[in-house]
């Protein structure tokens, strides 16, 4: 499943998700201004346009360390929310796009 995300400045959303997020481009169509990326199995479209304000899809990345990956996110001036641990199984946190599209970091915890 794809996700898609609506973004202000396709150009600018490209460089945060390749340099912050780390996902790989797989396909740009610069005519109808939109581009897909792949990470680690989770594929996302962004889409020039108005960024949608009722929430749709949203994509999940598994990582190593939710902590750890939060941080430096922090550190490269990302809007990160809280991490989260649901019953010592899994950490969560939300990481916000310059538009403010959600996309979800994941982490199995062992007990």
């Amino acid at each position: 499943m794809i996700v898609w995300y609506r973004v202000r400045d396709l150009d600018a959303a490209r460089v945060f998700y390749k340099e912050t997020l780390g996902f790989t481009e797989v396909y740009v169509d610069w005519d109808d201004r939109w581009a897909r990326l792949e990470r680690g199995g989770c594929e996302l479209a962004i889409a020039e346009g108005e960024p949608e304000e009722e929430e749709g899809g949203v994509a999940t990345l598994d990582v190593e360390d939710v902590k750890a990956e939060a941080n430096r996110l922090r550190e490269l001036g990302a809007d990160v929310g809280v991490v989260l641990e649901l019953h010592e199984e899994m950490r969560l946190v939300d990481v916000f796009d310059p538009d403010g599209n959600r996309i979800q970091l994941a982490q199995e915890v062992s007990s």
